[in-house]
């Protein structure tokens, strides 16, 4: 895929994979999103989900030039949408039983932690690289719908989806913005009515999967790229943007914004938000274990070893 040349001066941390995975992203979610501004909606609330009485109106009505991002895992759905994604493959037989304990157990870590763990991540996203070699695009969006409805569409949380309608009702456009599969990640924004999605861009050639990334999963640094990208490409103005996430991970691409905020934060996260003053939404309730949740068997024998293990593990953390 050729660089688009869209950015704007960026920090040394980005590597040039990161400036690649970012780019890629862009041009994906500019393809996509040309096909769904029907999704976008007019007229303002009078004050957004979580404002303070007094608080001057935001998101601005009417501002083209201000744009909503938000990351996908553990702030706008509850998980990792790989691991859900990965569970629905196993149902249509697309790998063994031993590569379900292996999602198991990351779901199992994910949720216990409450935050991502990049290993956990990129081991998870090379077992679905290899799972997804050889299979078409088109064939894969078709399961991801199906996915959705079985798996995820019960999982969003509804205060930061109201946050993401807020920006919706003020005309502005909203964007995932994740490391799971661009057309996985498509799919959820459409599902939600939002304008499209930035996610990790893997190859294909004539419409079926090589194996590989282009660039490298849109993660952290890759992230701030590709908003940076694509708000160079759509005469957005940053300064003006918000941006949402739950993990520290994203603290370069909030820090990209001018209305940051933390959501579901982990710690890292909470920390420096409340250092600078961002703002912050935390849709859990209880004990941090009620918070990230157990995940629930769901029928698959495999998982209660995985969770029995991440449980132990976690106790002697503590």
């Amino acid at each position: 895929m050729a660089a688009l040349g869209w950015l704007t001066p960026r920090r040394r941390s980005a590597t040039a994979r990161s400036v690649l995975a970012g780019e890629a992203a862009a041009e994906a979610a500019r393809k996509t999103s040309a096909e769904d501004e029907s999704a976008l909606l007019t007229g303002a609330p009078d004050q957004a989900p979580g404002q303070a009485p007094g608080e001057p109106a935001f998101p601005v009505a009417g501002d083209d030039r201000a744009a909503a991002f938000f990351d996908l895992d553990n702030t706008v759905m509850q998980g990792a949408a790989i691991f859900h994604f990965g569970r629905g493959l196993y149902k249509r037989k697309f790998f063994e039983r031993r590569e379900l304990t292996r999602f198991a157990w990351q779901q199992a870590w994910f949720r216990l932690a409450g935050v991502e763990d990049p290993e956990h991540m990129q081991d998870a996203r090379d077992s679905a690289l290899s799972i997804v070699k050889g299979h078409r695009v088109s064939e894969l969006m078709s399961i991801g719908e199906e996915i959705y409805d079985e798996y995820m569409a019960d999982r969003i949380w509804p205060g930061t989806r109201a946050l993401a309608q807020a920006h919706l009702d003020a005309g502005q456009r909203v964007w995932l913005v994740t490391a799971a599969p661009v057309e996985t990640a498509t799919i959820i924004a459409r599902r939600l009515g939002l304008t499209g999605a930035l996610g990790t861009v893997a190859e294909s050639v004539d419409g079926v999967y090589t194996g590989r990334l282009v660039g490298e999963p849109l993660h952290g640094p890759a992230k701030a790229e590709a908003v940076r990208a694509l708000a160079a490409a759509e005469g957005l103005d940053l300064e003006r943007c918000a941006a949402y996430s739950d993990s520290h991970n994203d603290i370069p691409m909030l820090s990209l914004v001018g209305h940051p905020y933390a959501i579901n934060p982990d710690t890292k996260l909470r920390r420096h938000a409340r250092s600078l003053d961002w703002r912050l939404r935390d849709y859990r309730t209880g004990r941090k274990a009620a918070k990230v949740g157990i995940p629930a068997a769901a029928g698959f024998g495999a998982l209660a070893g995985g969770t029995a293990a991440a449980l132990a593990l976690h106790r002697r953390r503590r």
